[in-house]
């Protein structure tokens, strides 16, 4: 079965009186591929732009927005449409027997091209991250399956999520100090301990679908605004969605946009304004996902 669904990711800047903008650069449009399906889309913004797009290095999308007027609001709206297949669980990608255990053995192609997510890309300077590592492998707990389980779980039941209005992402060595972050903070915490064990991971910026907004009964941490997971690749099942916030490793729930290296690789929005700092008044952004409906597995449908 697959979801018909409609993305609606809105954001406006206030500012106490006109300022002029600078080049801005968006990822909103969900990557293309075997779970997704784009129907259509649109990019609008409230000051007249130059619109186009672009990929990057990482084959991600990116909404180029070149201003030539100033205004005190500037709210970009981005809408898609899509069909989205969900993923039953890992039992449906057997892995390769050597991916089985930690460390997973790469072959050396693999190594080549998943070199960048390979490598620790953060100083660990007290070595409190490889410390909180090595618990996850102690004792001969080597099942790789099992070592994801475990930081899931323990990200579920020691840790605190907590949205803040500061920008960017903290520190993995900061987020295990204060057992609290965002989503991208929780994300580039098990991205790099991940790394520090041998597992290819890399980190993904995307949105997550909340069945509460359609009526379901639980709802999930996060969404609302653009939501941050890992994916890690194994041998036998390729790249694999792990979200630490919510212990979401399969389904329709997370749609991924842009995957990289590092946070900073896949920012939603950036772009730059001219004028005095104090006549900026804050931004808001509203994102929601929707089922709009249900396309039935072509298996299912008997004559």
């Amino acid at each position: 079965m697959a979801i018909l669904g409609k993305i609606t990711h809105v954001t406006t800047y206030r500012y106490a009186k006109p300022v002029t903008f600078g080049t801005h650069r968006a990822m909103f449009l969900p990557r293309r591929g075997a779970s997704a399906r784009l129907l259509g889309w649109s990019a609008r913004t409230s000051v007249p732009s130059k619109i186009h797009w672009i990929s990057d290095p990482r084959s991600n999308t990116v909404t180029v927005m070149e201003f030539s007027e100033a205004g005190n609001e500037l709210t970009f709206t981005f809408e898609v449409q899509g069909v989205y297949f969900g993923v039953k669980g890992i039992e449906a990608f057997p892995l390769e027997p050597r991916a089985d255990e930690i460390p997973v053995q790469y072959t050396p192609d693999e190594w080549t091209d998943l070199a960048g997510y390979l490598r620790p890309h953060t100083e660990d300077p007290d070595a409190s991250v490889a410390a909180w590592t090595k618990r996850f492998v102690a004792r001969d707990q080597d099942q790789t399956i099992d070592v994801l389980r475990r930081m899931l779980n323990t990200f579920h039941d020691g840790f605190n999520y907590c949205a803040r209005e500061a920008e960017g992402t903290q520190s993995p060595g900061e987020t295990l100090r204060t057992k609290s972050g965002t989503c991208r903070d929780y994300a580039w915490l098990m991205i790099e301990a991940l790394r520090r064990l041998g597992i290819a991971s890399r980190f993904v910026s995307g949105y997550l679908y909340d069945a509460a907004l359609d009526g379901g009964a639980v709802g999930t941490t996060g969404a609302g605004a653009t939501h941050a997971w890992l994916q890690v690749f194994l041998p036998g099942a390729g790249w694999l969605d792990y979200d630490p916030t919510n212990q979401i490793t399969a389904g329709f729930n997370l749609i991924p946009v842009a995957v990289a290296r590092h946070p900073a690789q896949a920012i939603p929005l950036e772009g730059s304004w001219f004028g005095e700092a104090k006549d900026y008044l804050g931004m808001t952004v509203d994102v929601a996902v929707n089922k709009i409906g249900e396309i039935p597995d072509l298996s299912e449908v008997k004559d």
